[in-house]
């Protein structure tokens, strides 16, 4: 298997686009400089954060690679997957240079495309980059195809890495290349048509011939490609033993390409709202907001500001009459060195002392009366000042209920010793800080400490800076604002779509009232599924309300997660989103339909508002049991069975009257059917077997593949997945060998004995290729990611660093199973019994 590191994956349509670029930089991208490694090339202990090994023995990963010879081996790999992307890299730079000399051509006619100005501008550097990396991919070709142990190559790497000066020129006037690429489209026609689609050659041995990319695809090459380039000296210097002569020249390359990156991330932020340090850095301000901490025991409002690299909490001096105000650090914590604790990390932080919700009522019911006794005063043109008491007097109740109504802990932890807790009342809010904090901490950031006069400098500055001014309490209200909506708003939760992977999902309904959100309603949890159909109504009582939120949920099953205090959300936010109550629309005796989207998914829900006459009702959630989704090592130990009653049953009815059918597993069968047949299994229905027999052998093959997909963690493990991916990498069969099936001995045995049980029936049908068309290779293909695709938690790690890595991972995955299915019988006991023969040092 050679591994890619960055050719863009040529699909069917070659659809090639940029990717995202982050929010408020416009077009500049933030390059990943981090020292991330394909998920094929590196194991990804460093990932997990819970210092669980990814891999079995140490001889499967770091240990074994020390050996030269599997150093160099791996060496090959990497440089090989380089070679072939560095080939499309020059293919899509060929492609940007087509279109430059006609253009020119033309320029000076009386009929020109584009100005030579404008040319100059659009493909500014592109020549040069391309004259570079054509030079060092004729150098490193002929090394790689006559290898040897002996091959150097540092130089060539060093040389590239003195050139990235080109580079920065490209990079400084990328944003003005776009700019002016998308001023000329929009007003010429015909250079429109050119930069929609640029001819990209395929690959010499690809099938492809050309693919269509657009121009501004192809201008944010070069920009990705020092990152890509980076990530490979990493995997160069990981298996290039220390003696090696290549070792300084490529460590060398590696810090050059490593300070280049750094430099250009500081030169393209964005500056919105900077505040400069006396070291001359910039600083932006990112979010602001009133939050209540947790200090010494007792509730305090705080003003948090989140800057690019520091969350500093303050709260505002008490100031005289006409004194400019004032806010006074109360601490600070680097983003470099913040954490948030997991709850079990945090029982030693304080206990939330939660006011008895009757407390609440009764200050709410207070705030109530002295708002219509202010509105009493104001109709009888009542004197101000007792209408300024009275308003006092609320002020000082919605203040109390603001501080005491929190409860949902938000925890940071500064990696040197303290630990901080909020209180807030919306999971929604807790989700946007955490969110906000993470994107910030995929930069590159250090760690500090402020001098005083820094410290002084930046809390200085919140003042001016801050974008939430008023302590979020109604009494703050000017008059003529809304007052929000006070009665019933009835909500129907139908449905959600959009999610990529099966879920146990739920969904919460906040509203705001006395100035703050609170959680007011939440549907039950549907399973296993990714259109959940929820059809639950609620009635949600309305203070002064002005938005609905609704939180979309994964349920987590898992005990040990599950914290003692009630208040400890652990589940999973999916997508989050609101709206505006508008008085006008929602109230009407009709049911009014709309529907929030929220990160790529929608959640369909209707609404109406009526007037306070009813008390609010919740749906209990209902418990719920299965084999869909469920652990299968819970299953099998419920059935006290070895393998799972659903897959022999699936099993035995595809081998009794499916094994000729054409395209069996490959075709899909009747999604309603498979829904049937899941419920049934679900609900361990005892005509299981009737239905079985009666249903279309497609739906049956279906169903099993689902309940596989479904699993909350792949057949394989997310724990091994990274050993599994580096040893189908390895090239000696005797070490290939020796690992596979090392890594089969280290599943746990429900897995093992009901992978084994699969792996034999794949071959069974396999044995039917004349006639049902199914080689090993398309059971492979249709089964290996089912069986390996890691869980969406551990996917992510991968997904991060590129999707065309992805790609090869699924490649990764079918070679997987194809080298068992390609395998002699293996059976479990004899698995067992060698364990003590084979060596596990590969």
């Amino acid at each position: 298997a050679d591994f890619n590191y960055g050719a863009d994956e040529y699909d069917a349509e070659g659809n090639e686009e940029p990717k995202a670029l982050p929010e408020g930089s416009e077009t500049m991208p933030y390059i990943d400089e981090s020292p991330t490694m394909s998920p094929q090339l590196s194991a990804r202990g460093q990932e997990s954060g819970d210092g669980v090994s990814p891999t079995p023995t140490d001889g499967l990963g770091t240990g074994g690679e020390r050996d030269a010879g599997k150093g160099l081996e791996m060496r090959k790999l990497v440089l090989s997957g380089f070679l072939a992307s560095e080939e499309i890299y020059i293919n899509q730079l060929e492609a940007l240079l087509l279109p430059m000399k006609p253009l020119k051509a033309t320029a000076t006619t009386s009929q020109p495309v584009l100005t030579l100005q404008q040319i100059e501008t659009i493909f500014y550097k592109i020549q040069d980059i391309y004259e570079i990396h054509k030079e060092f991919y004729d150098n490193l070709c002929p090394k790689v195809q006559q290898w040897d142990s002996n091959v150097t190559m540092g130089h060539l790497f060093q040389k590239l890495a003195s050139q990235l000066g080109v580079y920065k020129a490209f990079v400084d006037n990328y944003k003005i290349a776009l700019e002016t690429a998308e001023k000329c489209s929009q007003s010429n026609y015909q250079f429109q048509k050119i930069s929609e689609e640029l001819k990209v050659k395929g690959p010499k041995d690809s099938k492809e011939s050309h693919t269509s990319v657009t121009m501004e695809a192809l201008l944010y090459k070069p920009i990705d490609r020092v990152t890509r380039s980076t990530l490979v000296l990493h995997d160069l210097l990981k298996h290039t033993p220390a003696d090696h002569p290549d070792y300084p020249l490529l460590q060398d390359a590696l810090r050059i390409s490593q300070n280049f990156l750094s430099s250009i991330n500081e030169d393209i932020d964005p500056r919105r709202t900077a505040v400069t340090t006396p070291k001359g850095e910039t600083r932006q301000l990112v979010k602001d907001g009133f939050l209540v901490e947790l200090s010494e025991g007792s509730r305090k409002l705080r003003h948090v500001f989140l800057f690019t690299d520091v969350l500093l909490c303050a709260k505002l001096k008490k100031t005289a009459v006409g004194k400019h105000q004032q806010y006074d650090c109360k601490w600070y914590v680097p983003l470099a060195d913040l954490v948030f604790p997991s709850p079990e990390e945090s029982e030693h932080c304080p206990q939330v002392h939660v006011i008895p919700d009757h407390e609440l009522e009764d200050m709410k019911m207070k705030i109530s009366t002295i708002k219509s006794e202010v509105q009493k005063e104001k109709a009888n043109k009542g004197q101000s000042r007792a209408i300024e008491r009275l308003k006092k007097k609320m002020f000082e109740n919605e203040f109390w209920l603001l501080l005491n109504s929190p409860a949902i802990p938000f925890r940071i932890h500064n990696r040197n010793g303290k630990s901080y807790l909020f209180l807030l009342s919306s999971d929604y809010e807790r989700s946007e800080w955490r969110e906000a904090i993470q994107k910030l901490q995929k930069k590159d950031l250090q760690a500090f400490v402020l001098s005083s006069v820094e410290l002084q400098v930046l809390t200085g500055s919140c003042f001016k800076l801050r974008t939430v001014h008023n302590i979020p309490v109604t009494s703050n209200k000017d008059d003529d604002e809304s007052p929000g909506l006070y009665g019933f708003l009835h909500v129907i939760v139908h449905s959600a779509k959009g999610f990529k992977q099966s879920a146990n999902l739920y969904c919460t309904l906040e509203v705001d009232s006395f100035g703050y959100f609170v959680s007011k309603a939440k549907t039950r949890v549907f399973r296993d599924t990714t259109e959940p159909q929820w059809n639950e109504e609620f009635e949600i009582e309305l203070e002064g309300s002005q938005s609905l939120r609704i939180l979309c949920y994964e349920k987590c099953y898992d005990k040990t997660k599950v914290n003692k205090d009630n208040n400890e959300i652990v589940d999973k936010i999916m997508g989050k989103g609101q709206i505006q109550l508008d008085p006008q629309a929602v109230q009407t005796k009709n049911w009014h339909m709309d529907v929030i989207e929220m990160n790529g998914i929608k959640v369909e829900f209707s609404m109406k508002f009526t007037s306070r006459d009813m008390s609010l009702k919740r749906t209990p959630s209902k418990k719920q049991t299965g084999v869909f989704g469920v652990k299968i090592s819970v299953v099998t130990k419920r059935e006290r069975s070895k393998v799972p009653y659903i897959v022999r049953q699936c099993i035995e009815e595809v081998e009794k009257r499916g094994i000729e059918e054409v395209g069996i597993y490959r075709i899909s069968g009747v999604a309603t059917d498979i829904q049937a047949l899941k419920a049934v299994f679900d609900a361990n229905n005892k005509d299981i077997l009737v239905m079985l027999s009666d249903m279309d052998i497609n739906a049956i093959a279906g169903t099993l593949k689902l309940y596989f997909r479904e699993l909350p963690e792949p057949l394989l493990t997310d724990r091994l997945y990274p050993a599994f991916m580096e040893g189908i990498a390895l090239s000696d069969p005797a070490a290939k060998e020796n690992c596979m099936m090392h890594l089969l001995r280290s599943l746990p045995d429900p897995n093992l004995i009901t992978f084994l049980f699969l792996l034999e029936h794949l071959k069974r049908v396999a044995e039917k290729e004349p006639i049902n068309k199914m080689s090993l290779h398309n059971l492979a293909t249709v089964f290996g990611p089912t069986l390996l695709r890691p869980s969406e938690g551990e996917s992510k790690a991968h997904l991060t660093l590129a999707s065309d890595i992805w790609s090869h991972d699924v490649m990764a995955q079918v070679q997987v199973l194809l080298y068992y299915l390609q395998h002699p019988p293996i059976s479990f006991t004899e698995l067992k019994r060698n364990t003590l023969y084979f060596s596990t040092d590969v």
